[in-house]
């Protein structure tokens, strides 16, 4: 299939620069997967599509303030954004600055964007790929120096800096393992009293764990998609999650993910023998149409940028026709879009699944 298959115009004012004022106030669009119907309804009116035998399973990756400013020895400006912790000192990052840093390079880190230097130092010490491999230089683990000095990181196209109102915003209600440098953003929508809501009714919960990378944000250059190839992300699907799915499938009621890195924990999970299975480690399952579902029943997620990998994912789940059909629909309605923005529920294809 072609990238282009999956473009389409958004509006800038669509991209919403803040959350709302309350978690669960977004909007919330319905597609039906077996008929494409669309229907239009508020968040706090997601209960009111599970059943008490459905299983939801929720993301609990934490994310951790991982944007960082310094400069090098020579004045340099260099922003680190901490793709990944790889030990009590050591980190993988994306490092931007005029002329790269090479290994030896140390940069002075500070509070703020141009800021003083504020005693914390970062060497480099060589490279993986596009990542450069950092280590701290006094004595303090890398954790304790985001919590210090790190900011939020927010998403590319949310085009302001980070506030404090982030901090708690850009974090679900129930995240719990840190690691993450992007947030599973379906999860953003749930508040406390949602969550009872759900546990009201009956509907059971558990939760995967995927620490989103920034590569989440990687646009498909290859124009077939099929040659793209995916970053990889750590994930961590646990025999508590495995029982509760075939418990779900035993009692007939379905395997909802909340948002599309849910879905890739499970499906990752579910390669191997088509069941799903404890399994950790790093995932690069990339999903697109013709891809055949093993465990997901149906989903909840937000709406993806144009020609993205999430896009083509639940493409995949529903149909690119039904999916590009709704996403017409919510920019008509005036739908607030990407990772502070409204959310989506989808029902599954009949083709899209191995089950019948």
């Amino acid at each position: 299939m072609k990238r282009s298959e999956f473009n389409y115009h958004l509006p800038p004012e669509l991209i919403a620069q803040h959350p709302l004022a309350e978690r669960s106030a977004s909007r919330l669009l319905v597609l039906d997967g077996a008929d494409g119907a669309v229907s239009h309804h508020r968040f706090r009116e997601f209960v009111d599509f599970l059943h008490p035998d459905d299983l939801l399973v929720f993301n609990d990756t934490r994310v951790i303030p991982a944007r960082l400013w310094g400069h090098k020895a020579t004045g340099g400006k260099v922003e680190v954004l901490v793709e990944r912790l790889t030990g009590a000192g050591t980190a993988l990052a994306h490092l931007r600055a005029s002329k790269s840093p090479k290994a030896g390079a140390v940069i002075h880190l500070a509070r703020e964007p141009g800021g003083a230097p504020g005693g914390h130092r970062l060497r480099v010490t060589g490279r993986e790929g596009d990542l450069f491999c950092v280590t701290s230089q006094d004595g303090h683990p890398l954790a304790d120096i985001l919590r210090d000095i790190g900011h939020m990181p927010l998403p590319p196209y949310i085009e302001r800096a980070d506030e404090a109102a982030d901090q708690e915003r850009y974090q679900t209600v129930y995240a719990t393992c840190e690691g993450a440098v992007a947030a599973p953003t379906a999860g953003l929508h749930f508040s406390e009293d949602v969550l009872a809501q759900i546990d009201a009714l009956g509907v059971r919960r558990t939760t995967v764990t995927l620490h989103v990378g920034a590569g989440t944000f990687q646009p498909v250059r290859a124009d077939e998609i099929e040659d793209h190839r995916m970053h990889k992300e750590y994930f961590e699907v646990d025999e508590r999650v495995c029982e509760a799915v075939r418990a779900t499938r035993a009692r007939g009621g379905r395997v909802i993910a909340v948002g599309t890195t849910a879905v890739r924990c499970l499906e990752s999970a579910s390669r191997a023998t088509g069941e799903v299975e404890a399994l950790r480690g790093d995932t690069d399952i990339f999903i697109y149409p013709g891809y055949r579902f093993r465990t997901v029943d149906a989903m909840l997620t937000n709406f993806h940028l144009p020609e993205s990998t999430l896009l083509m994912l639940v493409s995949a789940f529903a149909g690119r026709e039904p999916i590009m059909a709704a996403y017409a629909q919510a920019i008509a309605a005036r739908y607030r879009f990407f990772s502070y923005g409204d959310a989506m529920f989808i029902t599954a294809n009949a083709q899209a699944q191995d089950r019948v």
